[in-house]
């Protein structure tokens, strides 16, 4: 028996999908459950599992807990201790500032309270050598501190910990001896690299969300045996990889993007089976869209992420807005625009659409639960777009005359259009918003999005992915199977990964071999462990290393994977490398000459599991038939358009318009587009020629 199930909590619905002993391909969708997550899946995983007739061998999971956390401010009083003079580095941070002009911009409050920022006396070099040693009164007096505020989490950022933790280590002993109850993140633990803020910031995110995490995922596992699933949980980290709950709980930090990053492991996995070299994945759903890359079956990821800092669009590197997290993660680029988003009038009179959402309760007008904001939803209604039978196989039940009304009040009178001109105007704004998602992970990467396809996705991908693709220049647009589920599904083709880094600075023309060997070699093995206590023979594990290096005299730097072999080929391997990395991302490469300057090093050890990473084929799944319906475009006014199934694209290519209407998402082809299906199952969208 072999049933493995991927759970992805989204801010509208909760997505499962499982694979089967048999090869079935099982789906649920449920509405989230804010309140207790967990109740939303347990609801869903009961359905499943009833249907699938066996128990579960594995239970994957991809949640927004920890991101939601730090945006709702309910994480755990939390404490820091620091070296004497570095108790404000949070309230400091790193001068970066997302609005450089506006006197009005406030900096998000620090995690913790600076009258819990305590300081110990000690001081470490840059080298490891000891400038002061750590007195031990000044510890006891910070443990006196923490139980009389009676904290619930502690983080421990000790000045260049990185190259020496022996301070680091003697507070934490002796804090866990006088207070062994309390939970303690230590940065030489969570980020071993240079770089105080960065470093600091990064424990003070995984102490301020690590009990809340803890809670969630032990209640979580509690409700899961007594449905009677004995499988162990795994969660999605925001660099792609799976890792066992009980290692979650310990560094959460590396689950905070844990939700969107299931989508984009999937579209790598996908990208690879059709031999497709270049994808962006677009990831629309109910609160959110997100934008991601797919180069020669790699993900473009990042090695810092800010959370907090509400939607990011285009200009990214004007950071600042929220709370650094320097950990490897998938770059992604996420703007305020699902189908949730409330459509509105500002001050001014202008339309806007989002980034505030309606969310799972009350949700859109549509849904009857008490929404009075029209929304992205209500507007694809209005038009036709959507079924007014209902949504979820007609298991939703929508009121389109509620919508029409809320769009009509709401958005056409003030504006002196007609309801369809309003409603059809916030779905090119919605549009515009996106469009700036996907160009931020490809032009501003270096890459033209004409030469990519669209991999569209989530429960409103499909909706707009042509017309976004037409805007851009992408002249091909993929609808994979179960597109409304398909983050969920990415969970099972996902790999178990563990990464691991370090600070090392030195030039690549004066390196030293043997530090950099010892390097390397060291976390290699940090790695391995991981994987063989999560049971990986040797012969399923991997080693990825990568780097992060600059010229000489640059103030940032750029990451570049490193070549095979030890030391000696890494130095040697490396400049053209990095030099070609450096033009692909700005333009230009500098002479031969120029010194390179490596400053960090990753191995990313990954656990390869004994099962195919994709079946060789998903059926469509078998529906009733829908009758054509009027629809309204703005070129040809109220259209009937026919309304296929997925498997009515099989035998020739359609030409648009037409609907394609699925049990989690819908699919438009506007004019001047034609899809066809192909022998995996995916919609293929494609412009006339």
């Amino acid at each position: 028996m072999t049933l493995r199930v991927g759970i992805d909590i989204g801010g509208t619905f909760t997505d499962l999908v499982a694979i089967a002993s048999d090869g079935r391909v099982l789906t649920r969708k449920t509405p989230s459950t804010p309140r207790d997550y967990g109740e939303g899946i347990v609801n869903g995983l009961a359905d499943l599992l009833r249907e699938a007739g066996e128990p579960a061998s594995e239970v994957l999971h991809a949640t927004t807990v920890g991101s939601n956390t730090i945006l709702e401010s309910r994480g755990a009083r939390t404490a820091l201790i620091a070296t004497r003079g570095f108790r404000d580095t949070l309230e400091i941070r790193d001068l970066r500032m997302p609005r450089l002009y506006d006197l009005r911009w406030q900096k998000p409050p620090a995690l913790i309270e600076r009258r819990l920022r305590l300081e110990v006396d000690e001081k470490t070099r840059p080298d490891g050598s000891i400038a002061t040693p750590l007195d031990m009164e000044s510890v006891a007096a910070c443990i006196e501190r923490l139980r009389a505020e009676r904290v619930e989490s502690l983080a421990i950022c000790l000045m260049h910990s990185y190259a020496n933790p022996a301070h680091e280590q003697a507070v934490a002993a002796a804090v866990r001896a006088a207070l062994p109850d309390l939970p303690i993140s230590v940065s030489h633990e969570i980020l071993p690299e240079i770089g105080e803020y960065p470093r600091t910031s990064t424990t003070a995110v995984n102490a301020y969300v690590q009990p809340v995490i803890r809670s969630y995922l032990t209640a979580l596992t509690a409700r899961l045996r007594a449905l009677g699933v004995a499988a162990p949980l795994q969660l999605m980290q925001s660099n792609g990889g799976l890792a066992a709950a009980e290692f979650a709980a310990e560094q959460p930090a590396r689950i905070i993007e844990s939700g969107p990053s299931a989508g984009v492991v999937g579209g790598a996995a996908l990208a690879a089976r059709l031999d497709e070299p270049r994808v962006i994945t677009f990831d629309m759903g109910g609160t959110t869209a997100k934008a991601g890359l797919v180069e020669n079956g790699e993900v473009l990821k990042s090695e810092a992420i800010e959370v907090g800092a509400g939607v990011m669009a285009g200009a990214r590197l004007l950071v600042g807005a929220g709370y650094m997290l320097k950990l490897p993660a998938i770059d992604l680029a996420e703007v305020g625009a699902g189908g949730g988003s409330i459509c509105h009038l500002d001050a001014a009179g202008a339309p806007k659409a989002g980034p505030h959402s309606a969310g799972a309760d009350p949700g859109p007008v549509c849904y009857g639960r008490g929404g009075t904001e029209p929304t992205i939803t209500d507007c694809n209604l209005v038009l036709g777009y959507l079924d007014a039978a209902g949504l979820v196989g007609g298991a939703m039940r929508v009121d389109a005359d509620a919508a029409r009304r809320a769009v009509a009040e709401k958005l056409a009178a003030p504006l002196g259009v007609g309801v369809e001109q309003a409603a059809h105007g916030m779905l090119r704004l919605a549009a515009a918003t996106m469009m700036r998602a996907i160009r931020a992970v490809s032009v501003e990467r270096g890459r033209d999005p004409r030469d990519f396809a669209l991999l569209a996705f989530g429960g409103n991908g499909p909706l707009f992915a042509a017309a976004i693709a037409g805007e851009i220049g992408i002249a091909r647009v993929i609808v994979p199977p179960m597109p409304g589920l398909f983050s969920a599904f990415g969970l099972l083709v996902a790999d178990t990964e563990h990464h691991t880094g370090r600070s090392v600075r030195m030039r690549l023309d004066e390196a030293d071999s043997g530090a950099l060997d010892a390097v390397l070699s060291g976390l290699a093995a940090q790695g391995m462990a991981r994987l063989e206590r999560d049971g990986f023979p040797a012969t399923r594990r991997e080693l990825r290393r990568s780097a992060m290096a600059r010229y000489v005299g640059q103030s940032s730097d750029i990451p570049v994977g490193l070549p095979d072999g030890d030391a000696r080929a890494v130095i040697a391997g490396l400049p053209a490398l990095f030099a070609a990395e450096h033009e692909r991302t700005y333009g230009f490469r500098a002479p031969p000459d120029e010194p390179i300057m490596l400053t960090a090093v990753t191995v990313a050890a990954v656990g390869v599991p004994e099962r195919p990473r994709l079946p060789e084929v998903i059926p469509p799944v078998p529906g009733p038939p829908h009758p054509p319906r009027r629809a309204w475009f703005p070129d040809a006014g109220w259209t009937e358009v026919p309304v296929l199934q997925r498997a009515d694209l099989a035998a020739a290519p359609q030409a648009g318009p037409l609907i394609v209407q699925e049990y989690d998402a819908t699919c438009l082809v506007p004019h001047n587009w034609r899809a066809n299906l192909d022998a995996f199952g995916n919609i293929l969208v494609a412009r006339k020629v």
